[in-house]
């Protein structure tokens, strides 16, 4: 059970949230390239969610839930013995613990954890969740990162944390799987972890830097060219029309929503 939780957060967890750190590391120089990728994922379709759930969701609560295991038995001791490994064995389970926290409320505070109208609406909205819209992804990225100054600090810890702990659980998957167990191996490493620690991080700021200096005449650009886009794929069948994955402030948001009752009617 060790080696597969230590496997599954290398593979698919890890492997994931290098992919998403590198997708919404995009948003800083180009918040359209950032769309179009968000637009490549969603062009999945109706098999999103089996994806999702597949390659995302389970492996995080198995990992998750085992790794909450394995820290309540824990014997964190860097009092008694100050050393590096002995830190670095208390840090991997504070920033679980970080990370654990953080992913709940990220995917809450972006996607509302349930996608019904009445969890959304009632309770997600309400408690500043679900302010993400795919198909306006960088404009609604940044006015949710905007909301309040401690959001993007909330963001910075919590990517920190996660990206430690995966880094750092590179170099304990090492050990784990027998992989270096001689010192200069261990310390190679270690060097390796580190670096892999330094690039995350930068890409984990540079998204959050992007969404939260983006000015509100930049946020209105962006969200124009996002509809654009939106209207060329629908037309070409890359994307399928949803009213849900837009914005509140996007023109097909309205236009849909506001049609839909008359359809009704005409029925």
């Amino acid at each position: 059970m060790r080696r597969l939780h230590s496997l599954s957060g290398l593979v698919p967890v890890g492997a994931y949230m290098v992919v998403h750190l590198s997708v919404n590391a995009s948003v800083f120089g180009a918040p359209l390239l950032f769309q179009r990728l968000v637009f490549h994922i969603h062009s999945l379709g109706p098999i999103l969610p089996l994806v999702e759930w597949a390659f995302i969701f389970l492996p995080i609560i198995f990992h998750a839930a085992y790794g909450l295991l394995i820290t309540s038995g824990g014997n964190p001791n860097t009092q008694a013995y100050p050393y590096n490994s002995n830190f670095r064995y208390t840090m991997q389970r504070a920033t679980g613990l970080v990370a654990f926290l953080f992913i709940a409320w990220h995917v809450f505070h972006m996607h509302g954890w349930i996608h019904a109208n009445f969890w959304i609406n009632n309770v997600a909205h309400p408690l500043f969740g679900a302010q993400f819209s795919p198909y306006n992804a960088a404009s609604s990225g940044a006015l949710a990162m905007q909301a309040s100054i401690i959001v993007p600090i909330l963001y910075t810890i919590g990517v920190l944390a996660t990206v430690f702990h995966f880094s750092n659980g590179l170099f304990t998957f090492g050990i784990t799987w027998g992989l270096w167990i001689n010192p200069k191996a261990q310390e190679r490493a270690k060097l390796a972890a580190n670096v892999v620690f330094v690039l995350l991080a930068v890409a984990g700021m540079a998204a959050i830097v992007g969404l939260y200096s983006m000015s509100s005449e930049k946020i209105a650009e962006v969200r124009v060219e996002e509809d654009k886009a939106y209207e060329i794929l629908v037309e070409t069948g890359d994307i399928m029309p949803n009213p849900h994955k837009h914005s509140e402030e996007s023109k097909f948001s309205h236009e849909e929503h506001d049609e839909a009752p008359q359809a009704e009617s005409e029925r």
